[in-house]
């Protein structure tokens, strides 16, 4: 069996995460781990990063000949996107009582961080759109994870795993409707954001967007979708008459 190098990455990393906790266990002698200095190193690829632009979104957000299921996976999409690209797995766990103030407050699933964002214009459509299921404020916003049991990481994991890949496969019909040519995922979002901010926002600003940890890590996500200085390098040299 051929594995591709993120496969191949992602099989690495778990054998890792394995020999961490059986030495922390008690299970494994620290001799026998087989990775850090002279031993195996994992070496992530770089992996291409492409967001919608602009005029993509708009295509998107004017768009009327949806089903009911394109509708719901469009207004995540558009949820995500308008917040910097909030990650489906804290998409999918925000409540009503979440939202307050005119801003939405929640806590990130990937390190813990309290996150205040004030909320655009643009997403109180979307609300209203989901109102009317509401029964009271400790209600999901979004009904995927209704089901779900608050109190099983698995279950709710599961369950957010299942809705990412049912919204994906919607919005692969959203973009083949606004004759939008590149994928169209619920992480395009975060993609899309980064995409058009581009080197019009301070990265410090952007850090505090993304919840990022460090300016470091904004930096290198940012220089994915930054290419303003290489585009004039480029044209100053090739373009003589």
């Amino acid at each position: 069996m051929s594995l591709s190098e993120r496969s191949a990455v992602n099989h690495l990393i778990l054998i890792r995460t394995l020999f961490n906790r059986a030495i922390r266990e008690g299970i494994v002698d620290q001799k026998f781990y087989p990775f850090g200095m002279g031993k195996i190193k994992i070496k992530f690829p770089e992996s291409r990063k492409v967001g919608l632009n602009t005029k993509e979104i708009k295509a998107i957000e004017q768009l009327k000949n949806l089903t009911k299921e394109e509708d719901h996976a469009r207004n995540v999409w558009l949820f995500s996107f308008y917040l910097a690209g909030i990650r489906i797995g804290d998409v999918l766990k925000i409540l009503w009582r979440d939202i307050y103030d005119g801003r939405l407050h929640y806590t990130m699933n990937k390190n813990s961080k309290l996150v205040s964002l004030q909320l655009p214009e643009k997403i109180k459509p979307i609300l209203k759109k989901y109102e009317a299921s509401k029964t009271n404020e400790g209600d999901f916003l979004f009904p995927e994870l209704k089901k779900a049991d608050a109190q099983d990481p698995k279950d709710i994991f599961s369950k957010t795993k299942t809705a990412n890949k049912r919204l994906n496969r919607q919005l692969a019909k959203v973009a083949n409707k606004a004759k939008i040519n590149k994928k169209l995922t619920m992480h395009i979002a975060r993609h899309s954001f980064g995409h058009i901010a581009g080197d019009r926002i301070p990265v410090q600003m952007l850090k505090k967007l993304y919840r990022h940890s460090s300016v470091t890590t904004t930096m290198q996500y940012q220089s994915n979708f930054i290419n303003s200085e290489t585009d004039k390098a480029l044209e100053s040299v090739v373009n003589f008459h």
